[in-house]
């Protein structure tokens, strides 16, 4: 397909091959936060290069370009299914967390690329949406075709996250897990909620990590599950960490605490 503007209906849930998505597309006509896309072709080619120092560089450029004050661009859409489509080839499949536990100096490329589509997925879910509709009037999707675009696009990229969920890395599974959660508020992936409710709870039964943590806890609480046995001391202490930090922001504000979206 060839993107002259975002085409919030173009995509089906069958996710294209990588190497079609970057040939078809017309990244030099699609916006991106600070310019077009004509440079992303090659630096999205580069996330598979067997060097993770030139994945690294590649994952900056190709992601950058379409990351800034959580909005959604023209070339988001397009990015995001070439981040899916590239999640099982072999140099990022094999790229792990060091064995020994230690925290790399940079993520592998496998678990930054899923973490970005979860924080960009995140940018486009229904509560964004609804604070949208809620500042900027009920027509706020129709009028904003880029993220409309990525919510059409979220069955497609479900499919190449799913896999992950079961992968044997827990850094992997995990980051997997926070991608696929705002991915499966789509009408088509609503059903695999008893499932994913599952692996969070298994999360939170191993996991350390404050972010993971909080978005296990959140998502089984949005979807009317008793979190309280899965709790541990750190989630009842950030949990009253950040009431003290919203209550002090409402105090600041003259008690408006909602922020627009973008």
């Amino acid at each position: 397909m060839t993107h002259s503007r975002a085409q919030p209906d173009a995509h089906p849930a069958a996710l294209p091959a990588f190497r079609t998505l970057l040939e078809r597309t017309d990244w030099a006509s699609l916006a991106t936060a600070c310019g077009t896309g004509e440079s992303l072709p090659a630096a999205l080619t580069r996330l598979t290069d067997p060097d993770p120092t030139v994945r690294e560089s590649a994952a900056r450029d190709a992601l950058g370009a379409v990351t800034h004050q959580n909005s959604i661009y023209q070339a988001t859409v397009p990015v995001a299914l070439c981040v899916a489509a590239v999640l099982d080839h072999p140099a990022i499949a094999t790229d792990r967390s060091p064995a020994d536990g230690t925290t790399p100096r940079n993520a592998p490329t496998l678990v930054r690329l899923l973490d970005w589509l979860g924080d960009t997925a995140r940018d486009a879910d229904d509560e964004c949406v609804a604070l949208g509709e809620r500042h900027f009037g009920a027509d706020f999707l129709d009028e904003y075709e880029e993220m409309r675009a990525f919510r059409n696009a979220r069955p497609a990229l479900f499919s190449a996250v799913h896999p992950l969920l079961g992968h044997d890395d827990p850094d992997v599974r995990h980051a997997a897990l926070v991608a696929a959660v705002p991915l499966v508020e789509h009408p088509l992936l609503t059903g695999h909620r008893a499932d994913m409710a599952g692996h969070a709870r298994r999360l939170l039964a191993t996991s350390t990590d404050r972010r993971h943590r909080d978005r296990a806890l959140e998502v089984l609480e949005a979807w009317g599950h008793d979190t309280s046995s899965l709790e541990d001391a750190s989630d009842i202490a950030a949990r009253e960490h950040y009431a003290r930090l919203r209550a002090a922001r409402a105090s600041s504000e003259g008690g408006y605490s909602e922020d627009p979206p973008f």
